[in-house]
């Protein structure tokens, strides 16, 4: 049977190696050409520019049944870097990968929304100049926060100034995106990440890219109902997972209970709340245990359809809601999905809790620019 083939020369080609070399880590030409289903002299070609340009290098060799040794290729990590800075109510996430998704660099500080095109500029040139980074390896800019900021339109002044591509995207896409890109997930798998925050977002990555539906606005995973005559939320709906297992719901949830907010002294900001409340729960608090499993219940519900919908076969909790206490998180969520998933008895549906919850949204967003410099043109979702 003849093999289909996308077009040696084409972006989509060059993308599609460079993410099966990613992740497998270490392959050969031969085994390329096997996982992706171009031939030989496109694959050379491939390989050949590939090298070129740096992303990639030769290391080592494997034994072959034919007795000719075939050398294997490596993503070149060091080659170039791509730069993520997320955006939280009162600081910013600023972090550098290599080529591989490793983190060089990180750094969070306060925010200051005065100006904040000039700040975040001049937040890059410090950051970068204290990592030592090369300049002309720096590919880009990405910043991520819930929903594009208010001055998007500006991104353009920004990208003149810094002199690089400036992007812009979600938290919750970026997170899968990050998420995708360092654990070397295969592209063959349907892959999808729940970003617990004070609000709820799901990124989904097929074929190895973002799925962004037709208004750039999949994965709204917050505004599944699990309750039609619940709780109203702003969208419109009522009984909104969001309104019942977001940060900001947890926080409401303990606050209520007298008790419990005294013993713990719930004031200052969700955030700094929330975090009490997990590390009350997973020191043997009941009372805060309890809040923090009541909302993990509700999430799996909403992420349990979500699963259903979408035959998802990979999930990765991450997001600031999951760094303490994200264990609660994943024991009610695998219970859940093993005990109602439609697909249980199919496949495996595997459930993993991000290893840095609080920066995968900022990594994410660096990963996408180091995506659009590898293969311009094709990247996992640049609008």
């Amino acid at each position: 049977m003849a093999r289909r083939e996308t077009p040696a020369a084409g972006p989509g080609s060059r993308a599609l190696v460079v993410d099966v070399i990613r992740s497998a880590t270490t392959i050969s030409r031969v085994e390329l050409a096997e996982l992706t289903g171009l031939t030989q002299p496109s694959i050379s070609n491939i390989v050949r520019d590939l090298i070129a340009d740096g992303v990639i290098h030769e290391t080592g060799s494997a034994d072959s049944v034919r007795g000719k040794p075939r050398k294997l290729l490596a993503i070149q990590p060091a080659h170039r870097f791509g730069i993520g800075f997320q955006l939280g109510p009162e600081s910013v996430t600023c972090v550098a990968i290599d080529l591989t998704g490793g983190v060089v660099g990180r750094e969070v500080v306060p925010l200051d929304r005065t100006d904040l095109p000039a700040r975040l500029a001049a937040r890059f040139d410090d950051f970068t100049a204290g990592l030592d980074l090369p300049r002309d390896r720096i590919e880009g800019l990405a910043i991520v926060a819930p929903e594009a900021p208010e001055w998007a339109e500006e991104r353009a002044g920004l990208a003149g100034q810094l002199r690089i591509p400036v992007l812009f995207e979600n938290d919750a896409a970026a997170a899968a995106l990050g998420e995708f890109w360092s654990r070397r997930v295969s592209r063959e798998q349907s892959f999808g990440c729940v970003y617990l925050s004070t609000g709820i977002g799901a990124g989904l990555v097929f074929g190895g890219s973002l799925f962004r539906g037709a208004s750039f606005d999949a994965g709204e995973l917050g505004h599944v109902s699990i309750a039609y005559d619940g709780r109203s939320c702003p969208c419109g709906n009522a009984g909104c997972v969001e309104r019942y297992a977001s940060m900001t719901a947890t926080v409401d949830a303990a606050r209520a209970e007298p008790a419990l907010a005294a013993r713990l002294r719930l004031d200052g900001t969700v955030s700094s709340a929330y975090d009490t409340i997990a590390r009350a729960a997973v020191s043997g608090d009941a009372a805060a245990y309890a809040v923090i499993d009541r909302a993990a219940g509700h999430l799996a519900v909403a992420v349990t359809s979500m699963v259903n919908l979408l035959d998802l076969g990979r999930l990765v909790l991450t997001g600031p809601g999951v760094a303490v206490a994200g264990s609660i998180y994943a024991r009610r969520l695998r219970t859940h999905l093993a005990r109602t998933a439609h697909a249980r008895h199919r496949h495996e549906i595997v459930v993993e809790l991000s290893a840095r919850p609080r920066d995968a949204a900022s990594i994410g967003g660096a990963a996408l620019v180091v995506q659009a410099s590898i293969a311009p043109g094709h990247t996992l979702g640049v609008s």
